[in-house]
């Protein structure tokens, strides 16, 4: 046996837990997973290692980042909706968000049944997130991952997210 952590970086497990590296089909990777508020605005990261589903961080991403409601009152944790990609498409991931009382906003696979109340006009919401990797890439730390630590990788995506609330 061979002793020593794996060389894909460790598990590259949610939170820190190993370095969030790990083969995909581009290559050597890290995955990250970030969750936005209606207007875009990022609220959450969550890394994993290139080759992990994304179901992985699904629950990380749920449970980080408030919303403040206006007035009084608590902030929202639970959002009324969640919209991903055919990656978060499974009837695992399904049940996880009706358990949170949150209605996912989730594409079908081709292996899987249709979703007869499945919202297209909600879905195309989406792009938004989209729009938003695009401008955290902007910074090339980000785009690159220059930082050996997924701690420090994830504290550059947090800035990055930062300078995004500010400007």
């Amino acid at each position: 046996m061979r002793a020593g952590p794996a060389p894909s970086g460790g598990e590259g497990t949610v939170e820190g837990v190993g370095e969030a590296l790990g083969r995909s089909q581009g290559g050597f990777s890290t995955k990250l997973h970030l969750r936005a508020e209606g207007g875009g605005k990022p609220m959450a990261a969550v890394l994993t290692a290139g080759e992990r589903h994304e179901q992985f961080a699904l629950d990380a991403l749920m449970d980080k980042g408030a919303v403040r409601r206006p007035g009084r009152g608590r902030p929202r944790l639970r959002p009324r909706r969640a919209a991903g990609d055919r990656g978060y498409s499974s009837p695992p991931a399904r049940r996880r968000l009706k358990q949170r009382r949150v209605e996912p906003v989730i594409p079908t696979r081709k292996d899987q049944p249709r979703q007869p109340d499945f919202d297209k006009a909600a879905y195309r919401e989406r792009n938004k997130v989209e729009r938003l990797i695009n401008r955290l890439k902007q910074y090339r730390r980000i785009a690159t991952r220059y930082e050996k630590r997924a701690a420090n990788y994830l504290a550059m995506v947090t800035l990055g997210m930062t300078m995004l609330w500010l400007t």
